[in-house]
């Protein structure tokens, strides 16, 4: 017995919509982290530092990588493209903080 197409597309769509918003609540985390790191003076060790800048880089392969269901709407498009800027913007705060 085989699935429906629409089944299918439906478990995609839901697994897919389930790993961004997984990426969304990771990078409030982390926008949450260096918030509070900008309010500590001398917090940018070497360790904090490259533990940050290896999880931003973590974030950005994966986020970049994704590729969105041919069935896609234009709001999950949408939702992926916003993402990608607050990841590029993320990245500014924390070379912000890092260089203090």
């Amino acid at each position: 017995m085989s699935m429906p197409k629409e089944s299918i597309e439906t478990e995609v769509m839901d697994s897919w919509r389930k790993l961004i918003k997984a990426m969304e609540k990771s990078l409030k985390i982390l926008d949450k982290q260096i918030e509070e790191a900008a309010e500590m003076s001398g917090i940018c060790t070497d360790e904090w530092c490259e533990a940050t800048e290896h999880v931003i880089d973590e974030l950005s392969n994966q986020l970049y990588s994704i590729s969105e269901p041919r069935w896609s709407s234009k709001e999950d498009s949408d939702h992926i493209k916003m993402l990608k800027r607050q990841l590029r913007d993320l990245y500014a705060k924390y070379k912000s903080t890092a260089n203090r």
